[in-house]
């Protein structure tokens, strides 16, 4: 089980309910803005509600940007959520000109159709793959399991690696909500927020 859970406090996000959630597992979690923090937690979470060039632009003001990619770097479990899927992109065309953290290749774009953003509950279909590579079904390795999570999105991730999507949902066309690679976990949906399945998800993410 991940011993201290660090929560990215960027100015804005979901923390509360990440802490919430966190809590009902029995997980100990502190949000913090401080590099060091991050750096010296076991696992850290990076949540997100807002804009992606707010995002960046607070992240790299408080050197939190670096503070992630070390981490990532030496290995920590990562997850990100919502927009913190989002910022590790390369780039988002919701702020033009402003960078990501580079992390994966490829960049956020808008759905071009049907209702935006897109609010509620949708189906979640894992691709099979654990961290990039193919898993059976029921695998133990396995994170992610089909069910229903709670979405609130304007855009989207569009990897350029198609390997580390970790799983899909429709929304009048196929998008990545998951992906994965190697400590690396994100997700477009709100698992905080999505019920018993979410609640298991985030179980299955800190070892409980």
């Amino acid at each position: 089980m991940m011993e201290m859970i660090a929560i990215v406090d960027y100015g804005a996000g979901n923390i509360s309910s990440v802490r919430n959630a966190l809590s009902k597992l029995g997980v100990e979690s502190k949000a913090t803005c401080d590099p060091k923090e991050i750096l010296a937690s076991e696992s850290v979470i990076l949540p997100g509600v807002g804009s992606f060039g707010f995002l960046m632009q607070s992240l790299r003001q408080k050197g939190l940007d670096e503070a992630i990619l070390q981490s990532i770097n030496k290995g920590t479990p990562f997850l990100g959520i919502c927009l913190g899927m989002q910022a590790l992109f390369e780039s988002s065309e919701e702020s033009p000109g402003v960078a990501g953290l580079g992390i994966f290749k490829g960049k956020v774009v808008r759905f071009q159709r049907g209702k935006v953003p897109q609010i509620g509950w949708n189906e979640v279909l894992p691709s099979g793959k654990c961290g990039g590579k193919v898993c059976d079904e029921g695998d133990a390795k396995a994170l992610f399991s089909k069910g229903y999570a709670y979405f609130v999105n304007s855009f989207y991730c569009a990897p350029s690696d198609a390997s580390i999507i970790a799983a899909t949902t429709d929304y009048l066309g196929e998008f990545a909500c998951a992906v994965q690679k190697g400590n690396i976990t994100a997700v477009q949906f709100h698992p905080e927020k999505s019920g018993d399945w979410g609640f298991e998800l985030l179980k299955r993410w800190t070892g409980c």
